[in-house]
């Protein structure tokens, strides 16, 4: 009866791991269908702007507002994009489920951190206290994530809203 009932143990761990490991990886994204406005970046005198793009691929959930992760091409020069939309300063690229395979955080970190690609503002708070930032390489690969911002990361740690910060929404 011992034998069985710690198979039985093992069994259950198992099946409640794979299943853990699934909802995680899989069960919660979504694929995004192109709208024809999904890459957007803000432009320091006319506000957040559509910018040409190509073979966008993006998943998101709702489980979390920091899920939304994106891959495209833009043809616009690098240089025209820096003169003319706002800078993302500390952009720290999430990483994707291993099957989203445009996608590497690593890839992208190493490439701003070296200065290689520029990270920019396209929508400030598309969720409360969450940013989507764009990253794009000289090539015109570009790369697009949810990113916690320092609002968030001060009110969702349980304090009130730092100066300057929007007033947390209304909870229902």
């Amino acid at each position: 009866m011992g034998k069985f009932l710690a198979a039985l143990i093992v069994i259950c761990a198992v099946v409640g791991g794979a299943g853990l490991y699934y909802t995680q990886v899989y069960a919660f994204y979504d694929p995004v269908e192109p709208t024809g406005q999904d890459v957007v970046l803000t432009s320091a005198t006319e506000g957040p702007m559509v910018i040409p793009y190509t073979d966008f691929e993006a998943i998101d959930a709702t489980s979390s507002p920091i899920r939304y992760r994106a891959c495209f091409r833009t043809d616009v020069p690098l240089e025209t994009l820096e003169e003319e939309f706002v800078a993302y300063d500390n952009a720290e690229p999430l990483e994707a489920p291993y099957w989203f395979g445009c996608y590497s955080a690593d890839g992208i970190g190493e490439a701003l951190e070296t200065g290689r690609a520029k990270a920019f503002m396209s929508v400030e708070n598309v969720t409360y206290g969450v940013d989507r930032i764009v990253a794009i390489f000289p090539e015109g690969n570009g790369y697009a994530w949810h990113q916690i911002n320092r609002c968030g990361e001060v009110v969702f740690g349980g304090q009130p809203a730092p100066e300057g910060c929007p007033p947390m929404p209304a909870q229902q």
